[in-house]
């Protein structure tokens, strides 16, 4: 029986630490998570879904604002276990921590590629041809322990980001009840600094975009879909689309093809097909009707 301790906030998070409940050979003895936190307009105070799971198991929840504070530590080092297991936790560990038992870190890229906070993102926003989990053990850095085994998935050429981040769970579930089974610290490879890329938080505004390049736009639609979504200057979100064509040029901006169920809007580069939209303070519309409403039509720019 192995005895885990497990830190994870997210969806991600919940489903590996699913995975180590229903394993007969692993025994969680604590979880830690990031605090509750306000959610919607309300500020509902609302668990992250790994501690609501945690508690209907009967495991004991820490929820520490930081994690580095001096009696945190102590009380991490006061819980035994065989291994510590990190899934998406969102706070650096401190040495002591790292130091308590082997300490893995299951994370969504092919690493040194995408170290950071939005690795499923940044492999659409790149259009990449696949993606991956890695389990590596943890060091002082970030994402930059040596590596364990890497999972790899292709990626399709309109998948999306709600997909994607589904199959690379499945994979790190995987992943992880086969490291615990069967880690060997010895034949862990450390990673190439030199070929290492990052990536940072999503924020809101990535999702401004201005019908520069088709392509770029419909990676940020694969990637940003549900959020922040992609709108345009005016607010106007773009909720449904596909690539129509990369290479032609044109004004950008403006429609040159409308349908029964959509228009085709030019780029300076490329071209996109627009099916569904939803206005500022509005509901979500066929973007047909959203034109009728507007009384424009072709030649005239999606506002």
């Amino acid at each position: 029986m192995t005895r885990v301790i497990f830190m994870g906030t997210p969806d991600y998070a919940a489903s590996i630490l699913e995975a180590l409940i229903d394993a007969e050979d692993v025994e969680v003895v604590a979880v830690y998570t990031q605090p509750d936190k306000p959610v919607g307009r309300k500020g509902v105070l609302t668990p992250p879904v790994v501690k609501v799971l945690a508690e209907s198991a009967g495991i004991h929840v820490i929820q520490p604002t930081r994690l580095r504070d001096e009696a945190v530590v102590s009380e991490f080092l006061s819980i035994e276990c065989d291994m510590i297991i990190v899934a998406a936790y969102g706070q650096i560990l401190p040495k002591a921590i790292l130091e308590h038992a082997p300490c893995v870190n299951l994370h969504a890229s092919i690493l040194p590629q995408y170290r950071g906070a939005s690795p499923i993102q940044q492999s659409l926003l790149n259009n990449d041809p696949q993606s991956g989990v890695t389990a590596m053990w943890m060091d002082e850095g970030l994402d930059t322990g040596s590596i364990i085994q890497i999972e790899t998935l292709p990626i399709a050429p309109e998948e999306m980001v709600e997909s994607l981040y589904g199959r690379l769970t499945d994979a790190a579930v995987k992943l992880t009840l086969d490291v615990i089974r069967h880690w060997d610290r010895r034949s862990a490879i450390a990673q190439n600094d030199a070929e290492a890329t990052h990536c940072t938080k999503i924020t809101k505004s990535e999702g401004l975009i201005d019908f520069t390049d088709a392509r770029e736009i419909y990676n940020r639609y694969r990637a940003f879909t549900p959020w922040p979504g992609i709108f345009t200057e005016s607010g106007l979100k773009i909720k449904a689309m596909q690539l129509e064509e990369e290479n032609s040029s044109g004004e950008a901006g403006i429609i040159k093809g409308i349908d029964k169920e959509s228009i085709v809007v030019q780029c300076a580069r490329g071209s996109l097909r627009i099916m569904k939209v939803q206005a500022p303070s509005k509901q979500e519309t066929s973007v047909v009707d959203y034109l009728n409403g507007k009384r424009i039509g072709c030649g005239h720019p999606l506002v």
